[in-house]
């Protein structure tokens, strides 16, 4: 088996189990601007960036100043809603601390707003473990483009095809096997016959608590 040299975290559905906290937020906005979709459909369409979510769906229906503002209600709402709720995904805090007494060097790379990634960080005992944190502002495009990830593997100095990357969405996949790096698939959002695609793949879990498996491709 490779032994791998670093990971990079998203951040949404990996770390914390919020995406239909996300799911029912971007509901009830797109409700409001006339687009009326059940979450089932919310949950297939809905992926990446705000703003280029919002061009996608809309066109030039809407200024880039109105789409900010509409983002920043959605993501708002989102944490409001998520605060009471707000815990990491079972074991995940055990396997930091066992990454960090390896050495092995952490980074974040999520396609979340600035706001959102320092809700976590800010929240939850998050900030010591890593090296670097990449959010959606520091990218000029979302994923599936690999940038978030090829930012991390820079920041850690390891080559992407020494990185385990941890995701949980097929957009996040996707954008691990473009960057070069070897993902594992966290199960919160999708179906593992769903990544079949992907021959990146190491595993797929349900949380973080077979710590030993993990660790396995480290040490």
């Amino acid at each position: 088996m490779k032994k791998y040299q670093a990971v990079i975290f998203d951040m949404d559905g990996t770390m914390v189990d919020n995406m239909m906290v996300h799911h029912r937020a971007w509901q009830a906005s797109l409700k409001e601007l006339g687009t009326d979709w059940p979450i089932e459909k919310v949950m297939q369409e809905i992926h990446g960036v705000n703003e280029e979510i919002l061009h996608r769906l809309y066109g030039d229906r809407f200024t880039r100043d109105e789409r900010l503002a509409i983002s920043a209600k959605k993501e708002k709402a989102y944490r409001d809603i998520f605060l009471p709720e707000l815990k990491l995904i079972n074991g995940l805090q055990l396997f930091l601390d066992t990454l960090k007494d390896a050495g092995i060097p952490m980074a974040i790379g999520t396609a979340a707003p600035p706001e959102n990634a320092n809700f976590l960080l800010d929240n939850l005992p998050l900030r010591p473990y890593f090296k670097a944190i990449f959010h959606a502002g520091d990218v000029s495009k979302g994923k599936p483009d690999p940038e978030v990830f090829l930012l991390g593997a820079n920041a850690l100095n390891v080559d992407p095809v020494n990185c385990i990357v941890f995701e949980d969405s097929i957009t996040g996949a996707a954008a691990a096997r473009n960057a070069g790096a070897a993902a594992i698939i966290v199960t919160t959002t999708h179906h593992e016959e769903e990544f079949a695609e992907f021959d990146h793949i190491l595993e797929f879990v349900n949380d973080f608590k077979e710590l030993d498996k993990l660790m396995n491709y480290f040490l």
